[in-house]
Order: structure tokens, then sequence, then C-alpha cells
């Protein structure tokens, strides 16, 4: 057969996607064995060596290709016979007329340091001048590092040596040993998909100690050595009570040699689950003060990462559709885990009021997809990242935590050690994983997967109450397909106290899938409130009938659970994104009750909320100043009430909502005193936070940022800087930062993020007008010449989404028919696209009414 690269697609950048056939093909021709990788990190800021041999062997004669993106390939030598280097077509090596048996393949090129957090990452850090690499690999990406057979499937062992700088620590899949001066050879790795490879190299600051017999370590950059010190010790802690648990959880013992964890520069995803090497964005290392939500989140994403090494790490998807299980397993599993530490708690509740709304916003999106997506859905790599999103993390988390419910805990982990003894070190799809649960359960399984995995959408649930001869009655209507296994909690208001509700019982619920009603009589009187799915178990939106919400309006606050608080709020979230009530009502609601709000999570969820989406989307620009100001009431009466853990996201809240003059003139006075009065003292985050307001009231300037810079020339302190010089309200900085973005290609995604973030303010319209026709061609050349990262960066922070009105969601619209627009770039837009016709109908709605 002649060898022919066939018809595979086109990426971001040029290069061609790997299609699911292509992987098919490879799959079953090839068993690949080992990679040898050499690394040299010497040769300069731009370029980095490297040596690849891949000892493979053909199952069949065959026709195959390599993948690999060089600067310049020096050598390639298939089983000793040279091959012409210009061969290489993209980033594609063929290897034509192979036999059956073994082979080897050594490739020897110069590779290119990123600058957008893909393949081998580069970061000079401006506080002291230090330099940082580290690869991330996901989802096809070790072709910027090393020549490989680039798919999860074809699993091998990796032996990986490094050349770096005499002074570095290099850290890696497996044990570092350094071997000579700049020497370095990583420990031989079990069988690992490609996308795991991990390598990270520079002067680390690191904290290391030993548990059940494995080295462990804490890693970061020098200049944030004292803040990692200050919370080493929590976090291994807590490091060593997840390895615990989830040994008694898990069957199969953790599966490599070492436990790791660097936070490194400019880390596009939150954190990537390399096996015994997990990098996090080191904005976990905090700087300045962090909430009691972002401390558990922090706790909630190295849970998370652990729980990869098991799911995803040692049992690996076979193909790309499959990727919601490695990420919802993992995230049910964190939340759980975390929920049940004594030094936290309460996870289920910040999951249910800040992960769940990311997913069900997403699956309310026309981009919605199943969570089980199924093989046709992602034809090739370029794809399969716009299904890396709130459906396959906070649904599929859901999904699972619906399922446990229903199977109960025994029976649902007998599953998943089946699954875990059965695939070891191998790859598996869905199917395999509801055979596995299958076998531990007399239930339905397969039935259940259908119903949860591949439908889309968000069933909804609406209750209505009626008297009844001994009684009274509750009906619920059923908008959907899916069974639900829930409890009605039936709350009566405090006979003492009004504004506080009293829990009188949970009726539980099964509601199947082909109901679309169902009843039940009840005794006694009718209840002040009634409020479906309390506990959170299930994955749906639900309803309030009109007394039910009343109630809430007046005394919701007063919900005795965290959680059911949690519920309650994502439910008034939704009608007003379904415009069912107006932004006011809202945020009336949210004056009344949050003040005395003891949960952190749902003070800052309900708060962000309100800031962000009501004030700067839905509120008409009429209407705004009005809404900013009870946010503002809102955030002083938090103060007032003197809650610590409630402090910074209230002060946060009340900084973002500065508006008037006087507003400004306060915000300087705290920005020069370097405290606010009765609060805190100035960090560098609150500094940062207050220039940045200033900036946009046009109450700082150039010379104000420059000094702040100065203070605090960190790497957060240069986008700092680059978000506020954005921010300002004048026509040069505009098209200064608007160069920035769509025109300097040499910046990161982190200072494209900060300037786009800088850029669109609400207060600024008449002077950002002129932008909104721009940007619907220069975000579609800067996608094509760039990274997913970027690309998607562009569709989502750079886009205009405070123009929440008709003209520009016909060029949004407009702009998403073009048909050669970057995949990640495409989804973006078309998410942006839908969130601002949803906010430009609620504007609609509430100016006509």
């Amino acid at each position: 057969m002649a060898f022919a690269l066939g018809p595979s697609l086109r990426q971001h950048d040029g290069m061609p996607a790997l299609t699911r056939t292509e992987a098919v093909t490879r799959a079953r021709d090839l068993t690949v064995e080992h990679y040898a990788i050499d690394l040299d990190l010497t040769r300069g800021a731009d370029l980095f060596g490297s040596t690849t041999v891949i000892r493979f062997t053909a199952r069949t004669p065959c026709d195959t290709f390599a993948e690999l993106r060089p600067a310049t390939l020096h050598r390639a030598v298939l089983d000793g016979r040279e091959l012409d280097p210009a061969l290489l077509d993209d980033n594609r090596l063929p290897l034509t007329g192979l036999a059956e048996g073994a082979h080897e393949l050594r490739v020897e090129a110069d590779m290119r340091y990123s600058h957008t957090g893909e393949g081998m990452h580069r970061f000079t850090d401006p506080a002291d001048g230090e330099t940082y690499l580290y690869t991330q690999l996901f989802l096809a990406d070790v072709q910027r590092v090393a020549a490989a057979f680039d798919q999860p499937d074809l699993k091998a062992v990796f032996d990986v040596s490094v050349t770096a700088p005499e002074d570095w620590t290099v850290l890696g899949n497996g044990v570092a040993a350094r071997t000579a001066p700049g020497r370095w050879q990583l420990a031989t790795t079990p069988p690992l998909a490609t996308y795991f490879l991990a390598v990270a190299a520079g002067p680390f600051h690191s904290v290391r100690t030993e548990h059940a017999g494995l080295p462990f370590g804490l890693h970061c950059r020098r200049s944030l050595a004292p803040y990692l010190d200050r919370d080493a010790d929590a976090l291994l802690a807590l490091t060593r009570r997840c390895f615990d648990r989830y040994h008694e959880l898990f069957d199969e013992p953790y599966p490599f040699d070492s436990y790791d964890q660097a936070f490194v520069p400019e880390f596009n995803p939150g954190a990537m689950e390399n096996p015994g090497l997990v990098t996090f964005r080191d904005e976990f290392i905090h700087r300045s003060a962090a909430t009691p939500t972002e401390v558990r989140g922090r706790a909630v994403t190295i849970a998370h990462e652990m729980a990869h090494m098991w799911f995803g790490d040692l049992v690996t998807l076979r193909w790309w559709d499959d990727i919601w299980l490695n990420e919802s397993f993992a995230e049910y599993m964190a939340y759980q885990v975390v929920s049940e530490d004594p030094a936290f708690g309460g996870a289920w509740t910040d999951f249910g009021v800040q992960r769940k709304p990311w997913g069900s916003d997403a699956d309310q999106r026309p981009s919605t997809h199943p969570v089980a997506t199924g093989p046709e859905a992602v034809p090739d790599t370029a794809s399969a990242l716009n299904n890396f999103d709130g459906v396959a993390y906070a649904k599929g988390a859901s999904a699972l935590r619906q399922l446990e419910s229903w199977l109960g805990s025994k029976d649902f982990l007998a599953g998943i050690n089946l699954h875990l003894a059965r695939h070891r070190f191998g790859n598996a799809t869905l199917a395999d994983f509801i055979d596995s649960l299958a076998s531990a359960t007399d239930r339905d399984v397969h039935a259940w997967a259908d119903a949860w995995l591949r439908t889309t959408g968000i069933d909804v649930l609406t209750p209505t109450t009626s008297p009844a001869p001994s009684g009274w009655r509750l009906e619920v209507a059923h908008q959907g397909s899916r069974p639900h296994r829930i409890t009605a909690g039936l709350y009566d208001r405090a006979p003492a106290d009004p504004v506080r509700l009293v829990l009188r019982e949970r009726v539980p619920l099964d509601i199947t899938a082909t109901s679309a009603v169902e009843r039940r009589e009840l005794p006694g009187p009718r209840p002040d409130l009634v409020l479906l799915n309390d506990g959170d178990l299930s994955y749906v939106k639900v309803r309030y009938d009109q007394h039910s919400w009343e109630s809430f309006t007046e005394a919701g606050g007063g919900l005795p659970d965290p959680l059911s608080r949690a519920v309650a709020w994502n439910a008034a979230r939704e009608l007003v994104r379904d415009g069912r009530v107006t932004p006011g009502e809202h945020l009336a609601a949210v004056r009344r009750h949050l003040p005395a709000e003891s949960d952190p999570a749902i003070v800052q969820a309900v708060l962000g909320f309100a800031r962000t989406v009501l004030a700067d989307s839905y509120l008409t620009p009429a209407q705004r100043p009005a809404g900013l100001a009870q946010l503002a009431g809102t955030a002083r009466a938090l103060l007032a009430e003197g809650r610590d853990e409630h402090r910074l996201a209230a002060t946060r809240i009340l900084i973002g909502a500065a508006l008037t003059e006087a507003d400004a003139a306060e915000l300087r006075g705290w920005y020069e005193s370097g405290e606010i009065p009765g609060v805190a003292p100035l960090d560098p985050g609150l500094r940062w936070r207050l220039l940045l307001r200033l900036c946009v009231l046009g109450a700082a300037g150039p010379a104000d940022i420059d000094a702040e810079l100065d203070r605090d020339p960190s790497a957060t302190g240069r986008e700092g800087a680059a978000r506020c010089r954005a921010a300002l309200p004048d026509s040069a900085a505009k098209e200064a930062a608007w160069q920035a973005m769509f025109h300097d290609d040499t910046r990161s995604t982190y200072l494209f993020t900060a300037t786009a973030q800088g850029f669109w303010q609400p207060e600024q319209r008449d002077l950002l007008a002129g932008y909104v026709p721009r940007y619907f061609t220069d975000a579609v050349s800067l996608a094509a010449r760039s990274g997913p990262a970027l690309a998607k960066a562009a569709g989502s922070h750079a886009f205009p989404s405070s123009f929440a009105d008709p003209t520009t969601v016909a060029a949004a619209r407009t702009a998403l028919t073009n048909s050669t627009l970057a995949p990640a770039l495409a989804r973006a837009l078309a998410d942006s696209t839908d969130d601002l016709a949803r906010a430009s109908r609620i504007r609609t709605a509430t100016t006509s009414s």
C-alpha cells in the first residue's frame, strides 16, 4: 500500500489534526513499547534540543507516521536507515514499508519554546530574572517536545534524561536523579499515554517529605518561596490525607514511584494530572489574602488531580470522546473526599453554588453536547478540546453523584474498583465503565447511562400545591427524560421569627424518566416553602410555586442548611437567567438575605453572579448605577456583620461597585493610605484591584500604574499593570491595548487575558463602540495564527460582552458563519454569543415591561 496522509482536518495553526479513523488504524497496526527521550535545555532562550528513540512493533506490514513539530528536524533514522528530513509534512513524519515485527525510530531535532502554555513553556520571572520551564502536553502537544505516536491508546514506557543549567532542579514523571553536573535521569515509568509525559526544570524552591514510603514534594519559583513555606505544612497534610483516603476507597495502590506537585507560572488550566508530577497554576500559592472558598477550592483541585492518578493515568481513555469520564470522576471524587475532610467540609455547597452553574449554563447553550459524546462527535483532536467544558466536569460529576445515590455507595465503589482492576495501565471506554458498574449491581446501569450520559440539556422540575381532603397535594411537573431520585424539603416559617424557616420533613421522590407529573398527598397544612432537590443530589433545574417564591424572597436566607440555601439560590439564579424574574428582583433578594448568610461559598457565588452577570450584562446602562449602589450596600452590610470569613469577598465587591465621584474619592483614600479602615491593610491583590477600579473611573493614570509596578514587579504585578493600562478611559490607551492584544504575537496568554479583562468596561461604552466591529475581524485573524489557548481567550475574555444589544448579537452571529474559524475560537465565540443574546433579551424585557 502506498503511503498517504489522508483527508485529515487542519488545526488552528495549519498542522493536520489526528482523526479518530487514523488513530484506530494506527492502534490496530502498532504496539509501542518504549520511548527514550533526551532533552537539552541549555541552548538559549528560543530553542531546546530533543532526541527521541522509539521502539515499536508493527503487527502487520503497514505504512504509518509519527508526529513531530520541530523548529528544525536534523535527523530521522528508521531501523538504521536515514530518512530524508524533507519528508516531514507539517507535523507528520511518514514511516513507509514497515515489515511485521520490531522497529526503532530515532529523531534528532531542535524544538521551540512556547510562551502560550502549550508544549515546553518558558517563563522568566520579572521579580528576579530566573527562568523556569515546564511541559503541558494535553491533548496533542507531546509532538512539540519529542517525536511520538501521539494518541492516548498507544501507551508506552518512558525513560527521560535532561541536560539543564547546573543550578537547576529537574522534575518528571519518575524520581529524578542528578547523574552529573547539569545532567538528570528520570526513573523509568510504567506505561503512560503520550500526553502525560512531564518535565519541569528551573531553580525551584522545594519542600520535600515522605509518606507511605514514597517521596512527596512541593515546588515553586523562588520568588514565591515565602508563600509556599507559609502554606507547606497544610498542603502536605492535605495531600497525605487525600492519599490515605483514596487508598481506603480504591483497591489498586498508588501506581507511581513519587508524588510531586509543582506550582508553575502562566499555566493555562487549573492543574494537570501528569503521573507523579502534577502541575498547578501558581496562583494557588496565594501571595495575597484568599477567601475561605478559594482555600477550599485549592484543596478540591489537589484532591481532583490525585484522583486522576487512578482514573485517567492508571486507566486512560481510548479516544477523546471519553474525556468526560476522566474529569467527571475526578471532579466527583474530589468534592466527596474534601467534604469528608475535617479541615474543610462543606465542599458540596461550593460545588452547588459554583461548579454546578458552570455545567448548567453550558448545558443550556446551543453548543451543549451529551456528557458522553460518542466517537462520532469527536472526529479529530482539534474538535476534542471543545468538549473540555462544564458539561464534562460539573454535569458529569453531578450525574455520578446521582448514580452513587441510586446504586448505593457499596455497589458504586465495587464497580469502580472492578473497572480499575480490569484495565490497569491500559485504556478503557464508556462501555467498559458501564459494564464494570453493571457487574456490581442488579440495577439497569446501561439504561441509566442512556438517559443520563447520552442526552443533552437539563430537566426542569416545577412544583404546584393545592388543598387535599386530608391535607394538601404536591404535584411535580417533569420536563425532560431522565429519572431523578431527589427529596422535596418542606419548610415552615418559625412562629417567633418569620424570616427563619424550619424544616418540617424531607419527602423522598423518585421521578421516573417517563413521568410528566409526580403526585403526592401529604398531611397537615401546606408548607410555606417547597424546595425540590433539597440536598442537591441530582442535576436538575428546579422552580418554585408562587407561594414558595414569595417565602424565598422574604425568608430564603433563613433556610437552616447551607446546601439547601445553595439549591434555593441556584433556583433563583435560573429564574433571572430565564427571564421569569427581573434582575432588580434578584438584587433585592440578595440585599435582603445575604448580609445574614453564614456560608462563605454562598456569599462569594451570589455576589459574584450579581456583580459580573447582573450588573455588567443584564442591567441596562440606565439601570446599572442603581444596581451597583445596591450591591455596594450589600457589601457594606456584610462588612458590618463582622464575619471574618466574608470580609475579603465583600471588600472586593465594594471596590468593584464603586461608580460615583464620591466612590472614587473613597477608593483613592484607601489606596493612598494603604488600608481600608476597619477592614484590612492592603496586600498586593487588593492594591491592584483598587487601582484597576480607579483607572476605570478616571481617578488614576499611567504614573500610578508605573509606581505600583515598581512596588510589585512580579509576574502578577505585570499582569495587573496590563489590566490597568487597558482600562484607562483614554483613546490612546485603548488603541495601545488593542494592538497589544491582537497584533503582538509575543504576548503570553496570561498577559493577553489581563489586557482583555481591562479593556471592555461598561462605563466606557462611547469610547469602546468603534472596537466592536474590529473585534470580529481581528479575533479571527489572531486565532488563525495562534494555539487554542489564545483562541479561546480571544473568544471569551476579549469578547465585547458589555454590548448586550441586538446589533452586537447580529454581528456575532454573522461572525459564526465563517467556516474558517479555528475550532477553539468557534466554540468560545458561540458560547459568548449565546450569553450575549440572553442578556440582550433580558434587557429588552425589563425596559419594555
